[in-house]
This record gives structure tokens, sequence and C-alpha cells, in this order.
């Protein structure tokens, strides 16, 4: 089955998938996590920040902000 990707090349969230449980049951989501490799983890992690804080490649770099201020001349009193 293939996955449904957006434009950004982001996965789509499948909306319909829901289900409740109470924070005290036993989750098998720490066993199914360290079954994978370090790799598929990050990539996994970097998955959800991309989902949470969005992806556009031409801000992907740091910018650069340059600030020029003037000394104060401080005479002696």
């Amino acid at each position: 089955m293939e996955k449904d990707i957006n434009v950004t090349g982001i996965p789509r969230i499948d909306k319909k998938a829901f289900s409740v449980s109470s924070l005290s049951d036993e989750s098998d989501e720490k066993a199914y996590w360290f079954s994978k490799t370090p790799q598929e983890r990050l990539i996994a992690m970097e998955l959800l920040r991309q989902i949470n804080y969005g992806y556009d490649p031409t801000t992907a770099r740091l910018q650069r902000i340059l600030e020029i201020t003037e000394l104060k001349k401080v005479g002696l009193a």
C-alpha cells in the first residue's frame, strides 16, 4: 500500500484513525521504538518536527543578522 504524500513530501496523516486509552494503560510504544535503529528513530523524529513546524527549503538555513552600533564616548568628569 502506497502512502499518500503531499506537495512538501511529508506523508499525510490519517485523521480517521482514532483511539482512546487511559494514561495508566501499558503501551507497547517503548518496545516499538527500541526495536528501531537509531537512524530510523532520527528519521521519525525529523518527520515529526517537519509536521509540527513545517519545512521550507528556502529558509532551512540559519538567518545571519549583522548589527552595527556606535561606541558612545564617555568623558571623564
